[in-house]
């Protein structure tokens, strides 16, 4: 079938025959296609598939851009390689002009020697001309590119397998030579010698094989494909996470809701769940228990030092140069304790006492105690003391210089400190002078100076005024005027007598100073800014309200003609 891109746009009667000669080929009436080689086409193959790209169109009929090409297969061998060390025919006797001022070879360049820097070179010297190279032209393919293994010599390996083999012959025959060089018969000096042999082997700097870690490797190997166990990357070590199924899980041992607390994520229960078994006979006691048996404190402290001695700015790093951080901190505890035993021993010389030194044993004072503790069957404390809670290493309810509080218990909003809450002075460790110090302080605050200086004087009653019955106090005066909530937020509590005695200074103002409004705004507004002779109250802001509503209300005398 012929490329539409070679044959290019065709017409409609064309393009009809084509798809008649297409369907005829398909029921065998009509022969099919061939390509360029005679061979004949499918005509059931689809259209793209047959039709080759426009980059791979020959203009006649054709599958072969469907085909694998050709390559030269002496190209794509893997053992095609160079010829390691291969000379063109014997040395030269004389330095040649252009050849190598290292070694004398006519291939290379001195920037490209390969041989060992001379003092002075073949150049100068005339001596130890080394022979020409040959020039080798390699064509790897695809696959001799990226084979990491081409050109390897598989019989390199075998030579170091043999000599690692020979020496550990001669290692195993000298010390069968020194047990059979035992004069005595003794069973335990055999023992001690092989048992030397074995320790010489761990720490030999050269060859670190030994016979017992062909032993070890078994059991390595068996941990390795013990059940729910991963090797932890970060930390090279194998961390268990799955549960064995004949083991029991650690939420199951004991089902009390207030033993033991299991966390699910991570698997972990700290404490024991079971707290009238000893630890040592418990099936399980606790990751805790773990934690702090065997070598683990010791390896904590090492941490630690490491920790600290870096913090210092010495170089020590745990996981970097263990060995080094072992050696310091062993070095570290030698000197502590020395030092120890210096002042101890001075301070018993100067001032004496050595004879009370003397106690009883450890086991003896540690050993049983009067601490009576009674467990349930469930494993709740029934009598005795209960565990100790967890303290912080900060001192807490500490009081000092006579106070009944601790330094922040209370806040003062006025100036924005802390202090101590029975006396509320903000001045820290100062002494508590309890209730009298609150009274001092309050007195002395600025909320109430300013609401005793800005008391307005009370004017004397006449026959036009109301009683006043309700007396202000001074935390109402500071909350009215000193408030931090803004003009029409929150309930404002209006003094009714207080109000009437405003409306009635509101009107003899009004009466004295005519009808010139502005000249009064411009007073109020001065007032409200703080030119004024005192603060303004809510009861005269309200009086001035009052007063522009009943006089400049535009409808106030409006009438309606038409009607």
């Amino acid at each position: 079938m012929a490329s539409s891109s070679a044959v290019g746009k065709l017409s409609r009667e064309e393009f009809r025959r084509q798809k008649d000669l297409d369907a005829a080929r398909k029921a065998g009436t009509a022969p099919a296609a061939l390509d360029e080689e005679g061979r004949p086409i499918n005509p059931h193959i689809p259209q793209y598939i047959s039709q080759a790209p426009w980059y791979l169109d020959t203009g006649a009929p054709s599958l072969n851009h469907q085909r694998r090409p050709d390559y030269d297969d002496s190209s794509s061998k893997l053992d095609n390689w160079y010829d390691r060390g291969a000379k063109a025919g014997p040395a030269a006797k004389k330095f040649r002009k252009g050849a190598c001022e290292n070694c004398g070879a006519m291939t290379h360049k001195k920037q490209d020697c390969l041989e060992r820097p001379r003092k002075k070179g073949a150049k100068f010297t005339n001596k130890d001309i080394q022979a020409d190279d040959v020039i080798q032209e390699v064509s790897a393919g695809y696959d001799a590119k990226r084979d990491r293994w081409n050109g390897y010599d598989a019989a390199e390996h075998k030579r170091v397998y043999e000599e690692y083999a020979a020496i550990e012959a001669a290692r195993q025959k000298l010390r069968e030579e020194e047990i059979d060089n035992q004069t005595t018969t003794d069973l335990a000096a055999v023992r001690k010698v092989a048992k030397a042999g074995k320790s010489e082997t761990k720490t030999d700097a050269d060859f670190g094989s030994s016979e017992d870690e062909d032993a070890d490797e078994d059991k390595y190997a068996d941990a390795a494909d013990a059940v729910g166990q991963k090797l932890d990357a970060k930390t090279r070590i194998t961390v268990r996470n799955l549960r064995i199924r004949e083991d029991t899980a650690k939420y199951l041992i004991n089902l009390d809701p207030e033993s033991a607390y299991y966390d699910p994520k991570t698997r972990s229960m700290r404490d024991a769940p079971l707290k009238n078994i000893p630890a040592e006979d418990a099936k399980f006691a606790g990751d805790n228990f773990f934690r702090y048996s065997g070598e683990a404190p010791e390896v904590q402290d090492l941490q630690l030092f490491a920790w600290q001695a870096a913090a210092r700015g010495n170089d020590v790093h745990l996981n970097a140069n263990p060995t080094q951080g072992e050696l310091l901190h062993y070095e570290f505890k030698q000197k502590k304790e020395e030092l120890k035993d210096t002042t101890k021993t001075s301070i018993l010389a100067k001032y004496g006492g050595a004879e009370y030194l003397n106690s009883a044993p450890k086991e003896l004072r540690q050993g049983q105690t009067e601490n009576y503790v009674e467990y349930s069957r469930t494993g709740q404390v029934i009598k005795g003391r209960e565990k100790a809670k967890a303290k912080s290493k900060y001192p807490e309810d500490v009081y000092v210089n006579n106070h009944t509080a601790v330094w922040g218990s209370w806040y003062d909003t006025l100036t924005g400190s802390w202090g101590y809450a029975c006396c509320h002075s903000s001045l820290h460790l100062s002494y508590c002078a309890g209730k009298a110090g609150i009274e001092a302080a309050y007195a002395s605050s600025a909320q109430h100076l300013l609401a005793t200086s800005n008391t307005p004087a009370v004017p004397e009653k006449s026959e036009k005024e109301p009683p006043r019955d309700v007396q202000e106090t001074p935390s109402e005066k500071i909350d009215q005027n000193y408030s931090k909530k803004r003009i029409g937020e929150g309930d404002i509590k209006l003094d009714q007598g207080k109000l009437a005695q405003a409306v009635l200074e509101e009107k003899k103002r009004k009466a004295k100073g005519g009808n010139d409004d502005e000249r009064s705004s411009k007073k109020v507004k001065s007032s409200l800014e703080g030119g004024g002779s005192h603060e303004v109250t809510e009861e005269e802001l309200e009086a001035y309200r009052m007063s522009r509503r009943q006089t400049e209300d535009p409808m106030a005398n409006y009438v309606d003609e038409d009607l």
